[in-house]
């Protein structure tokens, strides 16, 4: 670590006011990530819509855009998130080992102070789909990384210096890190990684000034352990009942049941409440876990003080493809059905475009947002139950049987790269994978800290083309696609939308985009070092706005260049699905600045 007196005192005026009082530092909070010229968030904001005021740059002028600057973060594994930018300062992070850096945006990106953790390396093991980090996190005058040995440590903004830490978890168990730590109030939420190693999943949160335990609510288990009250939460409307996070599942199943919470978190400040998924039940092989395996693969909506869940939304009950969801939960207050609504959108890893009152939890659409979606046919609107092809399930009956052609693939049709949502336009853009695959369960016995998997993949492109993926306008409304873009590989990358009319995302060939909001004309295009799997950022400072992304290759996708994986059977099918990827691009992690 290192830090000079003149960034001491480039930031403790900032830092001095912010940290007044933890109320005061709370609210102004709120009112950073009100300001467009800083991005003080991981979602930019709390409605996770990622996008920007700013229209400096804009469909007109975009195809000017030069690189104004760039940084390497010397570590060549997959760069997933982006950067945060706090007055005149920005902060960069990298996947395992984790390094932070804060460069003064005043003096040439000078190294104002950098941070290196020490981790035991034992770690990188039982890191599921590569040593991913999302981003981090800022309040109270600290900035907060979630590291992959499951420990969240806070650190003084200004010096780097360590403020509190705790460990989240414990690698022993296959628990880890990998989530964008989120500050809500007096407190700072993290999730918990590891479903492919049978972890029980969780949403934690700890008192910003102390790293204090404030409350912990687990995805299944006892009604005091998941913090449901049986007769006041709901699920669609009707109360969950006593031990509904025990009686769908066999036995103590439930104990290493999944439902990990490793995406993205929002939060609605007049409601109170956090919204996030959960992951995959354990095993993948589903004939060992009967039942819906409440409550994986579900939304919740918890009240942030307490944990108290108010309302969940199962998406896929007892999940057979591992169609995690995690992804974001996109708040907007839109029209649905002619009455505008408080809205929850939710790109599900399932192939369905969620809309859901994000008040009561109501469901008001659920349709298809990848045409190539086969594994069931709807979603039934009473039940909210998807209904199941017969020959896309994956059940297993003794023997070595395979399922082929199941569409999405495990990866699903978007994994947790974060869509954008402009309210000039009222659409929503999502990055997504046009991937199927064949999936073979088999029996696994559980032993802690070992993989707890029970199946194996090949995935390949969806019929009717070669493309692996599309960048799409999606009408949350009509749950309708308004226009479509295809792409060789998966979109993998954070969306960014702006004043400017224009859509920003990157592709896993290195390519940065900018489209047309309203038609999705490619207005511009630049190739960076590396593979984009991170999430395009925009600033402005002294005056000029900046675009600014992370590539890196890797990630689920990008996991065979990331971890030097050759077999089309490793990482759980990616290899052999995005073989060809290795001709396109090659690691690397740098930030790439753009500006007119």
């Amino acid at each position: 670590m290192k830090s000079t007196k003149s960034a001491v005192l480039l930031l403790a005026g900032m830092v001095t006011t912010l940290t007044s009082s933890l109320a005061t530092a709370n609210q102004e909070l709120e009112r950073m990530s009100s300001d467009p010229k800083q991005w003080v968030m991981p979602a930019g904001d709390y409605s996770n819509q990622r996008y920007s005021k700013l229209k400096q740059i804009n469909s007109r002028n975009v195809n000017e855009l030069k690189v104004a600057w760039s940084f390497s973060t010397g570590v060549l594994r997959g760069h997933e998130g982006g950067p945060l930018i706090i007055g005149d300062v920005m902060y960069i992070h990298t996947p395992f080992p984790n390094k932070i850096f804060a460069l003064d945006l005043n003096d040439d990106q000078r190294i104002i102070w950098s941070y290196e953790p020490k981790q035991d390396p034992s770690t990188i093991p039982v890191m599921c789909c590569d040593t991913v980090n999302r981003g981090l996190s800022y309040g109270d005058g600290k900035i907060f990384m979630y590291q992959a040995d499951t420990t969240l440590i806070a650190l003084h903004a200004n010096t780097g210096k360590k403020a509190w830490s705790v460990a989240n978890g414990d690698i022993a168990l296959g628990e880890t890190g990998t989530a964008a730590p989120h500050v809500i109030k007096d407190k700072v939420l993290v999730g918990i990684s590891g479903g492919e190693f049978g972890v029980r999943g969780s949403m934690t949160a700890y008192d910003i000034k102390t790293g204090k335990l404030a409350w912990r609510g687990y995805s299944m288990g006892p009604d005091s352990d998941i913090l449901v009250d049986p007769k006041r939460t709901t699920h669609l409307g009707k109360a969950v009942g006593k031990n509904s996070g025990l009686n769908t599942w066999k036995g103590d199943q439930w104990k290493i049941g999944g439902g990990t919470v490793w995406g993205w978190y929002s939060y609605d400040p007049d409601l109170n409440l956090v919204y996030y998924g959960t992951g995959n039940p354990s095993t993948w092989n589903p004939t060992q876990r009967p039942g819906d395996n409440r409550w994986s693969m579900t939304i919740f909506a918890r009240d942030v003080d307490t944990g108290m869940a108010k309302w969940v939304y199962q998406m896929t009950p007892h999940d057979e493809w591992d169609f995690d969801g995690i992804n974001e939960m996109i708040l907007a207050d839109i029209k649905v059905k002619g009455k505008k609504r408080p809205a929850l959108v939710h790109f599900d890893r399932n192939g369905f475009g969620y809309t859901l009152d994000r008040k009561t939890g109501e469901l008001l659409v659920a349709e298809k947002f990848d045409p190539a979606v086969n594994w069931a046919t709807h979603v039934d609107m009473k039940t909210g139950r998807p209904q199941v092809v017969d020959r896309y399930s994956t059940e297993f009956n003794g023997e070595d049987v395979s399922s082929t052609g199941i569409c999405p693939a495990a990866l699903g049709s978007k994994d947790q790269q974060p869509a954008a949502f402009s309210p000039k336009t009222g659409l929503f853009y999502v990055p997504t994978n046009h991937v199927c695959m064949d999936y073979e369960p088999f029996r696994v016995s559980y032993t802690a800290g070992q993989p707890y998997v029970g199946a194996t993949l090949a995935m390949y492109p969806a019929p009717g083309g070669t493309h692996m993926g599309n960048f799409i306008a999606w009408d949350a409304d009509k749950g309708k696609i308004k226009w479509s873009i295809d792409e060789r590989f998966s979109v993998w990358s954070g969306a960014l939308a702006t004043a400017g009319d224009i859509v920003f995302y990157g592709t896993l060939e290195g390519y940065l985009k900018a489209v047309d909001a309203k038609t999705g004309k490619e207005l511009y295009r630049f190739k960076t070092p590396s593979g984009i799997i991170g999430n395009v950022t925009t600033y402005q400072h002294d005056g000029k706005q900046y675009i600014a992304v992370l590539s890196g290759i890797g990630g689920w996708a990008g996991i065979g260049m990331a971890a030097g994986l050759t077999e089309d059977s490793d990482g759980l099918g990616a290899v052999g699905g995005y073989r060809h990827l290795q001709e396109y691009t090659n690691l690397g992690g740098v930030l790439t600045v753009f500006s007119l």
